[in-house]
C-alpha cells in the first residue's frame, strides 16, 4: 500500500512541475520573450494550458481580484504540498494502518 501513495506523491510532484512550467511560460508570453506564432510553442503552451486550466479555474472564482496578479497557481501549490504532507504524515507513517 505504501507503494501506491508514493506514487501519487510522485504524480502531485510531476503536477507541481506542470504548474511552474506552465506559470513561467505565460510570463514569456506576455512579455514578448516567446511566440506563439511558433507551432511548436502553440502546441506546448496550449497541452499545459489543458492541464492547468481545469484546476485553476475554480480557485480563480474564489480568490479576490488584485489587479491582473494572478495567485491561483501559488495557491493550488500550497493547496498541493499539504496533500503530499498529508499522505506523508498518515499513510506512510503507518498510522492508518495500526502500523
Amino acid at each position: 500500500m505504501q507503494s501506491l501513495f508514493i506514487l501519487i506523491i510522485q504524480i502531485i510532484d510531476l503536477y507541481i512541475w506542470i504548474i511552474i512550467i506552465n506559470a513561467i511560460l505565460s510570463w514569456l508570453v506576455a512579455f514578448n520573450v516567446i511566440n506563439l506564432h511558433n507551432q511548436f510553442v502553440y502546441q506546448i503552451a496550449r497541452a499545459l494550458d489543458g492541464m492547468t486550466e481545469p484546476v485553476l479555474r475554480p480557485i480563480r472564482n474564489i480568490l479576490p481580484d488584485l489587479g491582473g496578479i494572478d495567485i491561483s497557481p501559488i495557491a493550488l501549490i500550497f493547496g498541493l504540498f499539504f496533500v503530499q504532507n498529508l499522505i506523508r504524515e498518515y499513510a506512510l507513517s503507518g498510522a492508518l494502518f495500526g502500523g
